[in-house]
């Protein structure tokens, strides 16, 4: 394994123009925007405040950790995945210094549960080029390791620039994401090649990759480092977890749900209800700013519930609890006899299968797995998935799983056997890392 280093790279002069241009615009069309935002943050939300003004360079969050990794991951989902790698590179002699760029709260907020203070954190700011190569500089990572999508044009010219290399791990390309490339290449192709390493977590990443141009010795495929990562959390203690306890009656998560989801699910409850009355189901919405939200919807129907930010016991009366909290999903997921995973029947692509089936739980989706398909297409062909083309068909399949326990488990036990047959993306992404710092030593 070998990657050519992207120093022998040289931009056209359209190319060069093609990123002044995007950075021209991105001044003009976005800065007044963020000033506006700061200054409404200031009177609304001190912890917003403080994250625009890093997000724009005023002011920097922890002391920069020279010499080090330097992870960025968007959000929850990147700083998940990330997390096993992270891990290992810790657990090593030697260990060296880590930080993890986010761009969202709730993202630092993960960063902080699971690494404590043995990490650094701070905030991405936009990709205005001035604010970018200033932030990497004080930064002063080795490598720069950027977690499946978050590719940056300004970010990655002024690590090129800089000569500090860049990974990109768990790397996700859609067809959308390549069409969508392919529509400017005098911006994104140079892009692509001043990456120092990909490592693609699919067929589907790894061509899409090709097809843009990417250099085939740039380029491994690991396979999803997810199998790894769902396979390290299964340890992750549930006991806490309300008073649930798997097997004492059918429960049913609704997992990293979005807007129509909810109002599904519940129309699902109620249907089931009438042949389950000691049916629970447990919604857990994907983004915060969503809790507020979900909890109107269910006042709306006069449906019974408790939140697990208020409450820490369930009533046996109870069918509907709402999980109004960060962080506790994988926690959800050790309880159920069934799991739906949300952002599939909306169109957002569909969130992580491999959680639930991680813990031998069988798994429903809607149709918009494009996120994650290669995994998703493996579950559904060992039957640990089902794929439902409506809501309709979700009441439908968690109905007949109720009635037929035994169905339900074999499709569980299904989905552990395709993680336990799929893991090593976590020792191939390790070695990429270890062959990158060592050539740029």
């Amino acid at each position: 394994m070998k990657s050519v280093s992207p120093a022998s790279y040289t931009p056209t002069l359209s190319q060069s123009v093609a990123r002044h241009a995007y950075s021209l615009l991105l001044v003009l069309l976005v800065w007044p925007v963020m000033l506006i935002r700061l200054l409404v943050s200031r009177f609304r939300s001190q912890a917003a405040y403080a994250r625009l003004r890093q997000r724009l360079g005023m002011t920097s969050a922890d002391v920069p950790q020279e010499g080090g990794y330097l992870f960025h991951c968007v959000s929850v989902g990147e700083v998940v995945a990330a997390s096993v790698v992270i891990k290992a590179l810790q657990a090593r002699p030697n260990a060296p210094p880590i930080t993890i760029s986010t761009t969202t709260a709730t993202g630092a907020e993960r960063v902080r549960a699971i690494f404590g203070d043995s990490v650094s954190h701070c905030y991405l700011p936009y990709d205005f080029p001035l604010l970018i190569g200033s932030w990497l500089k004080r930064q002063s990572p080795k490598a720069v390791v950027i977690t499946e999508v978050e590719l940056w044009p300004n970010l990655i010219h002024a690590c090129w620039a800089q000569s500090r290399p860049v990974v990109v791990i768990n790397a996700r390309m859609t067809d959308k994401s390549a069409r969508s490339y392919r529509k400017i290449p005098a911006l994104f192709t140079p892009m692509l090649h001043k990456l120092t390493h990909v490592c693609a977590q699919g067929e589907r990443d790894h061509r899409n990759y090709l097809s843009l141009g990417l250099p085939a010795h740039n380029l491994t495929l690991t396979n999803n480092i997810k199998f790894d990562q769902v396979a390290a959390l299964t340890n992750d203690n549930h006991a806490g977890f309300l008073n649930l306890a798997r097997g004492d009656r059918p429960v049913i998560i609704g997992g990293s749900t979005h807007e129509p989801e909810e109002d599904a699910l519940l129309d699902m409850l109620e249907a089931l209800l009438p042949d389950h009355p000691n049916l629970l189901l447990v919604l857990v919405p994907r983004h915060p700013e969503r809790f507020a939200v979900v909890q109107r919807l269910i006042e709306q129907r006069s449906l019974p519930f408790i939140s697990t930010s208020a409450n820490s016991h369930i009533d046996a009366s109870c069918n509907l609890v709402l999980v109004d909290e960060m962080g506790r999903l994988n926690q959800a997921y050790q309880v159920a006899t069934i799991a739906f995973v949300g952002g599939s029947l909306a169109d957002r692509g569909g969130h992580n299968a491999l959680e639930p089936a991680a813990v031998s739980v069988p798994v429903i989706m809607g149709p918009n797995t494009y996120n994650n398909p290669v995994i998703c297409e493996y579950l559904a062909q060992q039957g640990a998935l089902y794929l439902a083309e409506d809501a309709k068909q979700v009441t439908a399949q968690c109905g007949d799983w109720l009635r037929n326990p035994d169905a339900a488990r074999l499709a569980g036990e299904a989905g552990r056997a395709v993680l336990e047959a799929n893991r090593g993306a976590l020792s191939k992404t390790l070695d990429v890392l270890s062959m990158v710092r060592a050539q740029s030593q």
